[in-house]
């Protein structure tokens, strides 16, 4: 397995230890500063120094955290797609009721564009600058969060082709996850008390809308 190559870890334990939970502060204070300058200047203009400067450390300190850049990115993008994953099933677990369930899926799809747009940013355009693997493996964890939505549709509209529930879930991703970002790089910052609910109410008609 290559160096580079990050694996999700939804199960592993929080440090314990203070040395351990300082560590691990570290490791995210370097993930939050890969968001923003990698969101700001793309993965390629951007140097393991500028990373460690952005978090206060040295850059080969760095070192101490990941196996190199794309190690950061890959760290970043899988986690993230396994973070999204984890919140639909859970969701689908607690929620019977299939419209309810419906909500609150698009409420966590709305939580997470409005308080990671950088991480949104960021895999729309640096996803190509992971390994093969890694890419493999955020398709795989974002297609396995789709399907949640799918499922989840069919039983709202149970004589409309899958394809086509699949096709509204994409559609309302994407609507969901640009809409903060283009606000923002329009000069301004959009108040999530402004765009949550705007978001939400154009999610759910797209969603629930008739087959024609």
């Amino acid at each position: 397995m290559s160096s580079n190559t990050a694996q999700p870890a939804p199960a592993a334990q929080a440090p314990t230890t203070q040395r351990g939970k300082a560590k691990e502060n570290r490791r995210q204070a370097l993930l939050s500063a890969a968001a923003a300058l990698f969101a700001a200047n793309g993965f390629n203009r951007v140097s393991l120094e500028d990373l460690g400067a952005a978090a206060g450390v040295s850059g080969p300190a760095v070192y101490r955290h990941f196996s190199g850049k794309q190690a950061v990115l890959a760290d970043l993008l899988v986690t993230v797609s396994q973070e999204l994953l984890d919140g639909g099933r859970q969701v689908v677990e607690r929620t019977a009721d299939p419209m309810a369930a419906l909500r609150e899926l698009v409420e966590f799809q709305v939580n997470f564009a409005l308080g990671k747009p950088d991480v949104i940013r960021v895999q729309d355009r640096d996803l190509p600058n992971l390994s093969e693997q890694d890419q493999s493996a955020v398709r795989a964890l974002q297609r396995s969060y789709v399907e949640i939505w799918v499922d989840v549709l069919a039983r709202i509209h149970p004589d409309t082709d899958v394809s086509d529930l699949r096709m509204r879930a994409h559609a309302t991703f994407g609507l969901i996850n640009s809409t903060p970002h283009s606000v923002r790089s329009h000069g301004r910052r959009m108040a999530s008390r402004t765009a949550r609910p705007l978001l939400e109410a154009m999610a759910m008609a797209a969603l629930t809308v008739p087959a024609a």
